[in-house]
């Protein structure tokens, strides 16, 4: 049964250009069922609606939050789906499981002048800080995921004409970027990318001290002491800086498909929770202001 998972997330990666974490997720959700249902003396390819049913109850008794027993039946629905389409199974068990909808928490996101003092902290003036302030300004500007940041080129930036070509993960897009991200990539790209790049010829964008392409986990280290140092309270990812990019832009005007556009979101519902953000912001600013309110 491995061998199905493997040809299922290689069909993934084909044909819905799905992230790694994604992937990943998919791939442990699998692997875990498959594990379950071997102890239980179980042939996944003749589990029926019971056998799901007794694995769910047991995610719970686990003590799984009910987003993740959510998220693991969605990767099942996918996977069966899989082996219907490759006629290893006759019917889909997992669309006859109904788990109560998880109510979704609107994402966390900084305040302009947060954003402000969070872009304010890297140095200017030693390599690192340049670099940092590079990489704080582009994920901000563009709002990438951080896969995607970390995953970009020297050669997929255009300085000039001030836009990224993203399509490593997701969507294939183009990002365009303002005057101050294009400063800040200026100085880092002309100035201290060519240090760091001096032993190798390492095609990334962002490099570590080291000459090699910067990790999710240096990223997230480092971004997590410049919010230190900011005083920003609020516990953050690399994730919070692309809801603020949408959250911002929405606040600012922006229209929503275009929001979409630059997110590289395949469905629009998915945007639409950032207009619930703002909306929700709107309200608690009248609910404070309003006379009457």
């Amino acid at each position: 049964m491995l061998e199905t998972v493997h040809d299922f997330i290689e069909y993934l990666d084909k044909k819905k250009k799905l992230t790694k974490n994604t992937l990943d997720s998919y791939q442990h959700d699998i692997c875990a069922f498959l594990q379950y249902t071997k102890e239980e003396g179980v042939n996944p390819l003749q589990a029926g609606r019971k056998n799901l049913e007794s694995y769910f109850s047991f995610l719970k008794k686990s003590g799984r939050a009910n987003s993740t027993v959510c998220r693991e039946l969605a990767s099942l629905k996918n996977y069966y789906a899989y082996l219907l389409e490759q006629g290893m199974v006759d019917s889909n068990p997992a669309l006859e499981i109904h788990l109560p909808k998880v109510e979704k928490k609107l994402p966390q996101v900084l305040s302009p002048g947060e954003m402000e003092r969070l872009l304010e902290q890297p140095e200017s003036s030693d390599l690192k800080g340049i670099r940092d302030k590079a990489m704080l300004e582009l994920l901000y500007a563009t709002g990438i995921r951080v896969t995607e940041l970390i995953e970009l080129d020297v050669t997929e930036v255009n300085l000039e004409m001030g836009f990224i070509h993203c399509e490593k993960t997701g969507a294939d897009r183009i990002i365009p970027f303002g005057k101050i991200c294009t400063e800040a990539l200026t100085a880092y790209i002309h100035k201290v990318r060519p240090l760091l790049n001096e032993a190798s010829d390492e095609p990334a964008l962002f490099l570590n001290l080291s000459g090699q392409r910067m990790s999710r986990q240096g990223f997230w280290k480092l971004l997590k002491q410049y919010a230190k140092d900011a005083g920003i309270e609020k516990t953050i990812t690399p994730h919070t800086l692309r809801h603020s990019f949408a959250a911002h832009l929405l606040e600012n005007g922006a229209d929503l498909h275009s929001v979409q556009s630059m997110l590289g979101h395949a469905d629009v519902s998915t945007t639409q929770i950032y207009v619930h953000l703002v909306n929700s912001k709107i309200q608690e600013v009248y609910a404070k202001a309003h006379p009457r309110a």
